[in-house]
């Protein structure tokens, strides 16, 4: 058989699993990122059926995907919602990085995979699923309660420490020097600090300039625009992906909410290709060896992760119940674990086995987590009530008038 008509035949294959795996998740009601990973592990290396003929094009879908969940992540906010976010929740950032980075660094080191897979395997147990905790939210009815804006302000910090973080993480992997890596770390800083202002000062300019009446010119205008900068950051070693968001950031207004909609389909399409492609291109029989590393790594940081979602509560002045419900909601691990893992399983492969446990652990436990730790905390803390007659709060006292006692 020809080479492009099974090369046909396994994307027309993916892309229809992609579909039913993801259906499958909408009907049981969690994230389909672990059934795409599931699916990528069936029929990658070592799989049941490796699919050969489409690597290469799913390869370069991985990549138009890692970009496109960045850009619409950008298209989320605002440059003043990020300055706001830097201004009220630097603390409760510094904490988050603090508890979550350094158990993975620390894995790293003591399974002897070296300094630069110890900054990757942090980024991994750092950053919190804002796909799957979005959904969780909306699912949970929670989306006016109190603590979702500590947990968003979070979220926000995480995505825009990425823009910092990724190219750090990429100029290690690529060699560079120490002097090289500051070099990229002054430009990456430099590019953030850019496009905030420009943002920030100008831009209804710069939508201004993207915006157009047609459809069919704005999705290429952006998408256009898009993947320029991210491949021109990438020859920059800035990272292809934090061009991508800050191009998202520097949209606002009706151009960036027009984007969005347009893009959406796009990104859901190329994101899952990426997170299948990912499964592809680790072998099952490379999991079980690091199961359990994923698993302690896993309760670990999910302990770390209530501790700061709990922190960043009480800073608020949320009472108890709010603090255990926004450290349950940040539990979930997910798409941005995959895209550094992605990155750094050239310099260490066993990074990528052990990620994709990582995440399908705490992306199916996330939820589990957002559900129950309110409750449980809350019964395990519960003092014991004092000796002597029981008083009732007064909205569930009886009146003995209307009972006619």
């Amino acid at each position: 058989m020809h080479t492009t008509t099974v090369m046909l035949i396994e994307l027309g294959a993916i892309i229809l699993g992609l579909g039913l795996l993801g259906r499958l998740a909408g009907r049981v009601g969690f994230s389909p990122i672990p059934l795409y990973l599931l699916g990528g592990l069936a029929f990658g290396h070592g799989g049941f059926l490796p699919l050969t003929a489409s690597e290469e094009f799913t390869a370069t879908g991985a990549e138009i995907g890692v970009i496109l969940l960045l850009l619409l992540l950008g298209l989320e906010y605002s440059a003043s919602d990020l300055v706001t976010s830097l201004k009220t929740q630097y603390p409760s950032g510094a904490v988050d990085f603090a508890l979550n980075a350094v158990p993975g660094a620390a894995a790293a080191l003591l399974l002897g995979w070296g300094p630069v897979a110890a900054v990757a395997l942090a980024g991994v147990t750092w950053i919190s699923s804002s796909g799957v905790i979005a959904k969780v939210l909306g699912d949970f009815g929670r989306l006016g309660n109190r603590e979702t804006p500590v947990v968003l302000g979070i979220l926000v910090i995480e995505d825009l420490a990425m823009a910092l973080y990724l190219p750090i993480l990429t100029a290690l992997l690529a060699g560079v020097s120490l002097a090289g890596g500051a070099l990229t770390l002054l430009i990456s800083l430099g590019t953030v600090g850019a496009v905030l202002y420009l943002a920030l000062r100008h831009g209804r300019v710069i939508s201004r300039a993207v915006s157009s009446d047609s459809a069919e010119m704005l999705l290429l205008v952006v998408l256009g625009l898009t993947l320029l900068v991210a491949g021109i950051a990438q020859e920059l070693q800035v990272s292809a992906a934090v061009g991508a968001f800050l191009v998202g950031i520097a949209l606002s207004g009706e151009v960036a909410e027009g984007a969005s909609t347009l893009l959406t389909p796009l990104r859901d399409l190329f994101g899952a290709v990426f997170f299948v492609f990912f499964g592809l291109s680790t072998n099952p029989a490379d999991i079980p060896p690091v199961l359990v590393p994923a698993l302690v790594l896993a309760l670990a940081t999910t302990l770390t992760k209530i501790a700061t979602g709990w922190y960043a509560a009480r800073r608020a002045g949320i009472r108890s119940a709010g603090r255990w419900r926004a450290g349950g909601t940040l539990v979930a691990r997910g798409e941005f674990s995959i895209v550094i893992a992605g990155l750094a399983v050239g310099a260490e492969p066993r990074i990528g086995p052990l990620a994709t446990a990582y995440v399908l652990i705490l992306v199916v436990l996330g939820p589990v987590a957002a559900r129950w730790t309110e409750p449980l905390a809350l019964r395990l803390t519960r003092r014991p009530a004092p000796p002597g007659p029981v008083s009732m709060p007064a909205a569930e006292r009886i009146d003995p008038a209307r009972t006619g006692s």
